[in-house]
């Protein structure tokens, strides 16, 4: 297949993936879109869920595989669209539309170079493409549900938008919900343990206290207080404040390490995490594929935001056409270009990298 022939098929594909609404836990109509492709092309394909996923035609269990994911499911369009989220329309090389950047750009570019090797023979890995369900809510039916029923993953280049530089590490993420408790009381009486007046006290602490380990791809663990709830009526002080906080945690820190130091440190009465399964992702900097696009031109860094690398054990890579700042924003758009390049570049990495 030519490669100006993959890319313009893999383009039409994203048009039809923003026209069809995939919205976490609703992705039924994608996945079929993802099934349409492996037929047309007469590939060997499996579906799980809303997942959809393959291995190369000579895949060698004898060999090392890698796995090339991105989600095909999208947020919600936010309040200040101007076009129909689900149009597909280019104007002036960019392609707008919900999903277009994050990820339908990488979805489709992994897909055409997963096809572009399928029937390769002489690769160093094995092949595994999964286009999974549910990432933008971390649920349990999107990658977590699929690793046990595909071939052992040994490294995976996860597409996000990422310019196509290397994100070698990736920030883990734990949601905290605290309690600050007083003595419930009517406002017009004494009360020298009001819950409110505790957790201003509470609040100033999380604003300046500070994780000494920083990272040197990822800079500090960044900690915010993102929701705070409390009281029912103008006349009576609560007797407990409910905060969130949210971690971006570095990898300096595992994720239970965390959880440990705020139970210890903070001045709140209860403290628990959500969950501690988001950790840090990282692949070290000598792994094939880090020298091979670095021998590419591609710049290393680490990234601040969470994708399905969280829920893999396996070294991983983030790398995709697109730009992050465009993620969830209204009026969302990928460059043409950038996906054609995308797919370009991914396959020169796999050549440089595994042959």
């Amino acid at each position: 297949m030519m490669l100006e022939e993959l890319q313009r098929d893999a383009l039409a594909l994203l048009k039809n993936l923003i026209k069809t609404q995939s919205f976490s836990k609703e992705e039924d109509k994608t996945a079929e879109l993802l099934e349409e492709w492996f037929r047309t092309k007469e590939m060997t394909f499996y579906r799980h869920l809303n997942n959809v996923w393959a291995t190369n035609k000579y895949f060698d269990p004898t060999k090392p595989s890698l796995l090339l994911n991105s989600h095909h499911d999208t947020v919600k369009p936010n309040s200040a669209y101007t076009r129909d989220p689900f149009e597909a329309k280019i104007e002036n090389g960019k392609l707008y539309g919900l999903g277009s950047n994050d990820a339908g750009g990488c979805l489709v570019s992994l897909l055409a170079t997963f096809t572009w090797f399928y029937e390769a023979k002489d690769l160093e890995y094995n092949l595994i493409f999964a286009g999974t369900a549910e990432e933008e809510i971390n649920g349990k039916n999107g990658i977590s549900c699929m690793l046990p029923k595909m071939p052992k993953v040994d490294v995976a280049i996860v597409g996000e938008p990422t310019l196509m530089q290397l994100a070698i590490v990736e920030k883990g993420l734990v949601v905290f919900d605290a309690k600050v408790k007083g003595t419930p009381s009517h406002a017009a009486h004494p009360n020298d343990n009001n819950s409110i007046y505790k957790t201003a006290e509470a609040l100033k602490w999380f604003q300046e206290f500070d994780f000494p380990k920083e990272s040197e791809a990822l800079g500090k663990v960044k900690l915010t207080v993102t929701q705070i709830n409390a009281g029912s009526q103008h006349n009576v002080v609560p007797g407990h404040v409910d905060l969130v906080i949210d971690v971006r945690v570095n990898d300096a820190y595992s994720n239970a390490e965390i959880e440990q130091i705020l139970q210890e440190k903070a001045p709140v009465d209860e403290i628990f995490a959500r969950s501690l399964r988001l950790n840090s992702s990282s692949i070290p900097k000598k792994h094939e594929l880090v020298k091979a696009g670095i021998a590419l031109g591609m710049e290393t860094y680490g990234s601040p935001t969470l994708s399905d690398q969280a829920m893999l054990s396996c070294p991983s890579l983030k790398l995709g056409p697109g730009d992050s700042t465009r993620s969830h924003s209204a009026d969302e758009f990928i460059y043409v270009k950038e996906i054609e390049e995308g797919i370009e570049k991914y396959i020169k990495l796999l050549d440089k990298a595994f042959r």
